[in-house]
């Protein structure tokens, strides 16, 4: 744990931000002279020094898991954070953790950088598919306006982050364990597993580092702004959480599973979400993958579809009530986290000129396995001992009111919160309707960062990015329109036009849906609107062979380079 700030501490970092005024705003007129960043772009009033930003992200949580977008769970950081700004509802992601942190960081689409697959190319997770040289991370860009670069948790990228542009990092890269991490490093720098009799827990170390890199910021780097990357590892799989955290919700999920999801439906209408449709329950739709020999380790309590809650046993409901319960504790203790970090900014007098993103990397998840150091039926659940999973059950629930789960791209799969609040800057407690990407967050930073993107980077060109900023939608719904949207990923696709999304599950057919009044996609409109399916297939397309291309010339001059290394060295 971190220790407190003393007053002599505080009275030097007063002294700092004192003397460093002027140079934030010689700082400021140098970096937003010529951004374009106006009132009528999209602030209320311009920024008088370049904005701190923290970028928040959640690690497969659902539409519907935060307060503020209909959840029982109680989430009063975040939910503050939407009341002081804006709550995006058709935010996207790629429907799949490491393309979305690719795309979240880059700017582009996964496809097209080697981080997921095209049908003729590979392409995934790990450092077996690295970007193209050209395809820079967020910091190295920021850097050109000077700011400096945190990271804070989970990575998933290609590469490491101190070598990829940060300042400082602390990444976890053994995400199935919360109480003893065995892979996890400083600065890149690889630390000692921990001790499962530590104290430690995931989330609250990440946030931790964050508090602890903020205050050596105030310390000795007042006088310029920061990017702050802050990637939790909650609430993914395995469902872990600390004991208290676990008995807050112990009783709440003890009734049917649809009785949740339908009072997660109806508090979105009060909350004054745009009207859609419930989506019907698929209840012989199971996980993406199956895995019976894990199946058998977990007991006959756990089950791999969402059934009606009626045909569970007592000993099934008890077993399923359990496992939303921990899913719900690690989304608080996340929260309370969050509240952590936005305290020592305001600690730092920093808040005010920060701009919060808080967003997930794909909707709840269906999954059901072992891994790690695998089950032990005996544990307490949620123990670092137990390793259970989520399931499609309760993602059905968490992913109201849409259909699927992740790595489909189905809107239960794609579709996810995205707030963002900047005291004085964007309008309070506002909803914005527009399409948006994860492909949209780097444009918006550079924006808001006064920062021109290149045109080449160490003498190759750098292609011209997918994505389009959001900042004119932080002062006017509707002021962020995209060509089209497009995803793939493990054969299961999607592209959007204006209101209309072609959407097809892996070795399916096509199905068309109408954005605009049925985003719970229940009403098929494929057979009567062929012209729209034509139309949206070739979009489809012509996009997939332009990123075809484009990994094709990437993967030929990375074969020249390392041949031209080679023949250098014999």
């Amino acid at each position: 744990m971190l220790p407190h700030q003393n007053d002599i501490q505080d009275q030097f970092v007063a002294l700092l931000r004192l003397l460093a005024r002027l140079s934030l705003l010689l700082l400021a007129a140098a970096n937003f002279g010529s951004s374009g960043f106006t009132a009528d772009r999209g602030a209320s009033a311009i920024a008088s020094q370049p904005p701190n930003i923290l970028l928040i992200m959640a690690d497969d949580l659902g539409y519907s898991d935060l307060g503020c977008y209909g959840s029982e769970i109680e989430t009063p950081n975040l939910d503050q954070l939407a009341a002081n700004g804006l709550r995006f509802t058709q935010f996207y992601n790629t429907a799949r953790c490491w393309p979305t942190r690719a795309a979240l960081l880059t700017g582009y689409y996964p496809q097209q950088i080697g981080r997921d697959a095209l049908p003729t190319i590979p392409g995934g997770g790990g450092n077996k598919f690295r970007r193209p040289e050209w395809a820079r991370l967020l910091p190295d860009f920021l850097r050109t306006a000077g700011y400096r670069a945190y990271h804070s948790g989970k990575w998933h990228i290609d590469g490491m982050p101190i070598e990829q542009g940060f300042d400082r990092s602390y990444y976890i890269g053994d995400q199935g364990r919360f109480f003893h991490p065995t892979r996890h490093w400083e600065d890149d720098r690889p630390l000692p597993p921990v001790s499962p009799e530590s104290g430690y827990y995931g989330t609250t170390a990440i946030a931790d580092h964050a508090i602890r890199v903020l205050l050596q910021h105030a310390v000795t780097h007042s006088e310029i702004p920061f990017f702050h990357y802050l990637a939790f590892t909650a609430p993914h799989f395995p469902l872990q959480a600390l004991p208290q955290d676990i008995a807050k919700y112990s009783a709440r999920y003890r009734r049917d599973w649809d009785l949740v999801r339908e009072a997660r439906w109806q508090r979105q209408q009060i909350l004054g979400f745009p009207g859609t449709g419930l989506s019907a329950v698929e209840r012989q739709l199971g996980p993406p993958y199956d895995f019976p020999d894990h199946l058998a380790i977990l007991g006959e309590n756990e089950i791999n579809r969402p059934l009606a809650w009626s045909d569970l046993t007592a000993g099934q409901q008890q077993f399923q009530s359990t496992k939303m319960a921990i899913h719900a504790a690690m989304i608080d203790r996340m929260d309370q986290e969050i509240g952590r970090v936005l305290q020592q900014l305001e600690q730092m007098n920093a808040l005010d000129n920060t701009v919060v993103f808080f967003l997930s990397d794909n909707g709840a998840s269906a999954e059901i396995m072992v891994r790690d150091d695998g089950h032990d039926p005996q544990a307490p659940p949620g123990s670092a001992g137990s390793y259970l999973c989520l399931g499609p059950g309760w993602s059905t629930v968490c992913n109201t009111p849409f259909r699927r789960h992740k790595t489909w791209v189905h809107e239960g799969g794609i579709s996810t919160p995205l707030v963002v609040s900047w005291p004085g800057h964007v309008p309070s407690g506002e909803f914005r309707t527009d399409a948006a990407h994860v492909i949209d967050i780097v444009p918006t930073i550079l924006e808001l960062a006064g920062v021109q993107k290149p045109d080449a980077w160490n003498e190759t060109t750098i292609p011209m990015a997918p994505g389009i900023s959001l900042v004119p939608a932080f002062a006017e719904n509707g002021a962020v329109q995209h060509d089209s949207l497009w995803w793939l990923h493990e054969g299961n696709r999607a592209i959007r036009q204006d209101n209309w999304k072609l959407v097809a599950a892996k070795d399916e057919s096509w199905e068309l849906y109408d954005m605009a009044t049925d985003r719970a996609e229940q009403h098929n409109l494929a057979q009567t609107h062929p012209d729209v399916v034509a139309t949206l297939t070739a979009t489809w397309n012509r996009q997939t062979e332009e990123f075809t291309r484009l990994r094709s010339v990437a993967e030929t001059s990375a074969s020249s380079s390392t041949a031209a290394g080679k023949s250098n060295t014999q």
